[in-house]
């Protein structure tokens, strides 16, 4: 290698090291370092893995965002898979509404969850109509599992779609060819063939939820997820230093979820904005 090549390589790769130091290392140190000044210091750590509230916590926002990846992963992997195998009139329409959802943020989601099931909301008014009963669902891990369903899907059916295109269809003729059944075919021919787009699509989904944080706050009545605790440790409680510890605790499990899934297809994980 010349110098002169050797050079160019170093000019080429120098925005890219100043990015991940400005917005990854620098960011993470920072969190780190705060997360030390406590009167406990590391013992913050300790802290958070024994107070009943946080693991409380902790485990609502897993469980929530375990439910949301396989629900979505459900709805989006049957939807993708039909979407692109069939054409019908206004399917360009029907995608371009289903993928909508990626142009609103958490805080617009949130409102339409409150429009819809909220205390005047569609679903109280058609509810009471039909009961006596107005039915609230918005501002609880009801309506917060709705919103983060409503953004997450149109994620994996991007991710869903463009995995059935590349399915050898010659494979499914082969297998009905031999008296398999739909569901056989389903199984042992569609489903394996897509494992690498669920998988990746689901860890993206499952880290969304983990993290999002403008759906949860405007539903934020009856709502303890670990993104909520963290603005209050901040914000109410002046609790830098607990607000900074949890935040590498939830980056660290998201983290690790991606990198399970990246290491489980061999694959990059490209996150949808």
């Amino acid at each position: 290698m010349t110098t002169h090549t050797r050079f160019q390589k170093i000019i080429l790769t120098l925005p890219v090291l100043i990015i991940f130091l400005a917005f990854f290392i620098l960011p993470m140190a920072r969190l780190a370092l705060a997360s030390t000044r406590s009167p406990s210091g590391l013992g913050l750590y300790w802290t958070m893995l024994t107070t009943g509230r946080y693991i409380e916590t902790l485990v609502y926002t897993v469980l929530l965002s375990f439910g949301v990846t396989g629900v979505t992963l459900m709805i989006s992997g049957i939807v993708g898979v039909f979407l692109q195998r069939n054409a019908f009139f206004g399917k360009k329409i029907l995608i371009a509404v289903l993928t909508f959802p990626l142009a609103f943020p958490g805080v617009v989601v949130g409102f339409m969850i409150i429009l819809l099931a909220g205390r005047q909301g569609l679903v109280g008014d058609i509810f009471q109509a039909l009961t006596g009963d107005r039915l609230v669902l918005a501002y609880c891990m009801t309506g917060l599992f709705l919103g983060y369903l409503y953004f997450s899907i149109p994620r994996v059916i991007t991710t869903i779609m463009a995995a059935a295109e590349k399915i050898d269809t010659s494979l499914e003729e082969a297998a009905r060819s031999m008296g398999a059944s739909p569901f056989q075919v389903a199984r042992d021919v569609v489903l394996p063939a897509l494992v690498p787009a669920l998988i990746s699509s689901g860890a993206i989904c499952f880290a969304t939820s983990m993290g999002a944080f403008g759906t949860a706050f405007t539903l934020a009545t009856d709502i303890d997820v670990l993104p909520i605790i963290i603005y209050t440790e901040f914000t109410l409680s002046a609790n830098i230093a607990m607000a900074s510890g949890l935040s590498i605790f939830l980056g660290a499990i998201t983290w690790a979820a991606l990198a399970l899934a990246r290491s489980a297809t061999g694959q990059t994980l490209a996150a949808s904005a």
